[in-house]
């Protein structure tokens, strides 16, 4: 994205040079979070698929691997530990319900 582009609607035509270089800053960090995000994304999409199909070894190996991304992001500042936790949790209960139940 150019500097003198606009993103939403929101014209961002800085005239400052640091400004423009927090455009920039701002614009790299936000893919970056995106990319980690829609990554964290895909695995709870496998650990479901994973419980639907009753398939725990599988879905034993994507909740570790979650944890293991979760905690990257909120060393990297993209979740708040307290969110990655509690995904963890969460995930973490559904694991052993389901495998309880088997």
């Amino acid at each position: 994205m150019k500097i003198n582009e606009t993103r939403s609607g929101v014209n961002l035509m800085a005239n400052i040079k640091s400004a423009k270089k927090r455009i920039k800053v701002i614009d790299k960090k936000t893919l970056k979070n995106k990319r980690t995000k829609n990554n964290i994304k895909a695995i709870l999409k496998s650990f479901d698929a994973a419980i639907a199909d009753n398939d725990l070894e599988t879905a034993e190996e994507q909740l570790h691997l979650a944890e293991k991304k979760l905690m990257q992001a909120v060393s990297k500042g993209t979740f708040h530990k307290k969110t990655a936790s509690r995904k963890v949790s969460r995930l973490t209960k559904r694991f052993n319900e389901a495998k309880a139940s088997e």
